[in-house]
């Protein structure tokens, strides 16, 4: 018998002005409002918590000082405040959650992508590797630790975040550890409907050449916000558009509509027998591949500033080597 999965990508606008518990505690509702429709699986947008830097995208940097240095205040601590929180309400509705955070690490500011299992715990904390455009402005550097896939609740999960699927490189060391549902997430109200259109294409290619199922959620702003982040008339143009929330089968197919404007869930069950028709046919890790002539080396170890050798020094951040 198949194991099916109901499971929700949210797209859903920030709580803009305050120290950021306001985005967290929207979250948290966001994930008991999905448990009462039987979901399993909730994925939230990029770096949502508190909100994603929209201003670095339409201001030049040396502008923008302020408000990166009060998204540093907002920023998430991993383990802290938020992620208690968040882990609370999945252990308390037996959800899986993907979260998109700004995680502050000392005086670095990182795109990072959290998977929560069913229990609370913290399966995977990602970076995004290589932050894109305006974003490398804002955030430090990821790597290859997070190119994981995570067994949890409801079945592997991968995960990366926006412009990391145009890395190939990157999915396809997600999909040599056989991801099952791959979750994506992107900033939404962003660029317009080319970013959306290219959305589309990028997740639904992912799922095909996968062979899973891919939940994607982009985040959402309000005219007032789209105003407040702008503080010109002029500059609201290139926060608009850019949504595309869907859920994508083994074959390339929507599972539902796709919600392109304002806040909502497209929910769907993932049938994960699904996941073997489209292998039987194409498996891009397995009988597909060609590894003595293509191969893919990765390297997993988590960047590091520092190396000591010898015994003895346990200090934070070192790599103890004999």
């Amino acid at each position: 018998m198949s194991r099916i999965v109901r499971a929700a990508a949210i797209q859903i606008s920030p709580v803009l002005g305050d120290d950021g518990s306001g985005t967290a505690r929207k979250v948290c509702q966001s994930i008991r409002d999905a448990a009462e429709r039987g979901v399993k699986l909730a994925v939230f947008p990029e770096t949502f918590v508190p909100y994603y830097p929209y201003f670095s995208f339409i201001q030049p940097a040396f502008r923008f000082g302020g408000e990166h240095l009060a998204l540093y205040e907002r920023a998430v601590v991993i383990p802290g405040p938020v992620t208690g929180m968040v882990a609370e309400a999945a252990r308390e509705t037996g959800m899986v959650v993907v979260l998109g955070v700004n995680e502050r690490d000392h005086g670095t500011l990182y795109n990072t992508q959290i998977v929560f299992d069913a229990t609370g715990e913290i399966l995977l904390r990602r970076r995004k590797i290589t932050p894109t455009y305006h974003e490398r402005m804002v955030w430090g550097q990821g790597d290859g630790a997070g190119l994981k896939v995570v067994d949890s609740a409801v079945g592997r999960i991968g995960a990366l975040a926006c412009w990391e699927h145009y890395n190939p490189l990157a999915r396809y060391a997600l999909m040599t550890q056989h991801e099952e549902i791959h979750c994506a997430q992107f900033p939404g109200s962003l660029v317009g409907q080319i970013f959306a259109d290219q959305m589309e294409v990028t997740i639904r290619h992912h799922a095909l050449e996968s062979g899973c199922f891919v939940v994607n959620a982009t985040g959402w702003l309000t005219d007032e916000q789209i105003s407040q982040v702008a503080g010109d008339p002029a500059l609201e143009g290139p926060l608009r558009g850019g949504c595309f929330t869907a859920i994508v089968s083994p074959e390339g197919k929507l599972l539902g509509a796709p919600l392109t404007e304002g806040e909502g869930m497209v929910i769907a069950d993932l049938d994960f027998a699904l996941i073997t028709k489209r292998k039987r046919m194409m498996d891009s890790v397995g009988h597909y591949a060609r590894p003595e002539l293509l191969s893919l080396l990765v390297d997993r170890r988590p960047a590091r500033t520092v190396h000591a050798y010898g015994p003895g020094a346990e200090l934070g951040g070192m790599e103890i080597l004999p």
